[in-house]
């Protein structure tokens, strides 16, 4: 199934080209690609969407639901009037799947058993124990790398890419795709690493208000990572505070977790399994669950572009 997903990856890289969308590679990892889609005005001094799926190899679905929304995007680029129009003064990216030896492994790290999402330099400060990043062997989960090591070339690949498209935009929102905690969606912002509040904490909670006003059934909670559990090397956090301290402009980062245990509630038998423990099993629910985060990808492209009116 891994495979499969890469292959459709692939084929919506075709379409997408032939739609004047541009996709590069931003690095091969054991001869597997990590596709960028880039849509819209080439203008780096723009409002942006960032999307990622697949930061975690064991959460497919995450990658299902970036798939879903290129595949929407790739379809109305043929005949959305008002899609075309606003993507010459904005900008969406998507990166479907950044772990793909993980997935195609069945592993959450990459493969060098590194946690990707707790691989940016991070000060040894304290964090939630095991869970929030170790550092004693890649054969236990959760494995930032060694201390002073570089990052991994996945999460290379993503930093190298958010500063070169992101760190210019007036107002840059990504949403990074995730599953398996909690029985409910959540979406999380700055700081995973500790629960003193973001400086943009403001701007952040004006877009959770857009959220649940444009939204007013969407079922997320809306919070800050910490108040569930605290990271190390958090490459969000990581990008946050070096995109703060040029000044001018906003990076707001979030996560969409997705309530994996919701999943297993209503299906016990696919808690046996790893990857069932992480994604939904039964098709429909799989069906569902990749068209019921869309309207959130387009209310966050919405607010990206009209930004000046509550930002």
């Amino acid at each position: 199934m891994s495979h499969a997903r890469l292959a459709l990856i692939e084929q919506l890289a075709t379409i997408a080209t032939e739609r004047e969308a541009r996709v590069e590679v931003l690095v091969k990892v054991d001869h597997l690609p990590i596709h960028a889609f880039h849509f819209g005005t080439s203008d780096l001094a723009t409002p942006l969407l960032l999307v990622v799926g697949g930061v975690h190899g064991l959460e497919r679905v995450g990658t299902d639901v970036a798939i879903a929304y290129l595949a929407t995007l790739i379809t109305r680029l043929a005949w959305d009037e008002l899609l075309r129009d606003a993507l010459t003064r904005c900008r969406i990216i998507v990166v479907p799947l950044l772990n793909p030896v993980g997935m195609m492994r069945g592993w959450r790290a990459n493969g060098n058993g590194i946690d990707l999402m707790r691989n940016a330099p991070a000060p040894e400060q304290p964090a939630t124990f095991f869970v929030g990043g170790q550092r004693w062997s890649p054969k236990l989960p959760w494995f930032m790398g060694l201390e002073g090591a570089a990052m991994e070339p996945e999460a290379r690949a993503l930093v190298s890419l958010v500063e070169k498209v992101a760190f210019g935009s007036p107002c840059a929102i990504a949403i990074d795709l995730h599953s398996g905690f909690g029985v409910i969606d959540r979406v999380w912002f700055p700081y995973a690493r500790s629960l003193d509040p973001p400086p943009d904490l403001a701007r952040i909670l004006r877009l959770g208000t857009l959220i649940d006003t444009t939204l007013p059934h969407h079922g997320y909670r809306f919070e800050q990572t910490a108040r569930v559990y605290t990271i190390r090397g958090d490459l969000w956090d990581h990008l946050y505070d070096r995109r703060r301290a040029m000044g001018e402009g906003a990076l707001l980062p979030l996560t969409l977790e997705m309530g994996s245990w919701a999943w297993v509630r209503k299906n016990p038998w696919q808690g046996l399994s790893t990857l069932g423990r992480f994604n939904p099993v039964k098709p429909h629910r799989l069906a569902r669950t990749q068209r019921r985060h869309i309207p959130l990808l387009e209310l966050l492209f919405h607010a990206a572009a009209s930004h000046r009116t509550w930002l």
